[in-house]
């Protein structure tokens, strides 16, 4: 199955693109009156390689941007790859593939480290022949560490998860949402973070689940330290009844690049 954009594609970045968008108008109106420190922006650029179902060469690029109040914290990012799918034995006819996915999340602090918050995260992989998927998950959170330099968090929350295969019907299921994420500042001019959620369908914990995991490095390469560059591990696992034949299950993908902080 050919994985060139399509309306439905799309159709599905749109939808990423306005709902990341809403969302993150509804949480500045709502926490403008507490801001001590702007929004912390990063947009990134680069090439992936991934493997699973096709492997391909992606050229990518990605904004990420943050925020934090005295009592609230909210975060957004939106990210895409474009390029060849290096299976197809027929070069002349190499198909193109992409894939698009972001993320929202707020969260509202009740004590230094326990908070609740709203999370949304949305994806369309043509790679994986996957037309959408939306998570929309209400969580709980508590900060394990969280000091200057690392904070480390872990979250549970109920799911709300619609998907779509290409040529499949539509497939809606309540699912529990799992997740770490960390964070740690190595040195003056180097981060490391690391994530990995796991949203499984409340009734079918082992035949209907997602599992994504991520780690990155930035390393400024200017004295002001806008200027990085940027190494990012990825590995997408999912179980699904309604996926298609022939897709696999997982999906790896490393991103190297550079990113610019402002």
């Amino acid at each position: 199955m050919k994985s060139n954009i399509t309306g439905s594609n799309l159709r599905s970045a749109s939808v990423i693109a306005a709902s990341l968008l809403l969302m993150g108008a509804a949480v500045t109106q709502a926490a403008e009156p507490e801001a001590k420190k702007g929004w912390e922006t990063t947009a990134a650029a680069g090439l992936t390689v991934t493997s699973g179902t096709k492997d391909t060469l992606l050229v990518t690029a990605g904004l990420n941007t943050s925020r934090k109040w005295d009592k609230d914290e909210a975060a957004f990012g939106i990210s895409g790859g474009y390029g060849q799918d290096n299976n197809n034995v027929d070069k002349k006819n190499t198909p193109n593939t992409e894939f698009i996915q972001g993320f929202g999340q707020y969260n509202r602090l009740f004590t230094e480290r326990f908070y609740g918050g709203l999370r949304l995260d949305a994806t369309s992989d043509g790679i994986q022949d996957l037309a959408y998927r939306a998570t929309l998950t209400p969580l709980a959170g508590y900060y394990l560490i969280k000091s200057t330099n690392t904070t480390l968090a872990i979250e549970v929350g109920p799911s709300l998860v619609t998907e779509q295969y290409n040529g499949e019907d539509n497939d809606i299921y309540l699912g529990i949402r799992f997740a770490e994420r960390f964070e740690h500042q190595l040195t003056d001019s180097s981060k490391l973070w690391q994530s990995v959620s796991y949203v499984p369908q409340v009734d079918d914990w082992m035949g209907n689940y997602t599992v994504t995991f991520e780690a990155g490095i930035d390393t400024a390469i200017t004295k002001d330290k806008k200027w990085k560059l940027r190494v990012v591990f990825q590995d997408i696992y999912s179980e699904s009844s309604s996926k298609p034949a022939g897709i696999e299950n997982n999906e790896l993908r490393l991103i190297a690049g550079t990113a610019y902080t402002f």
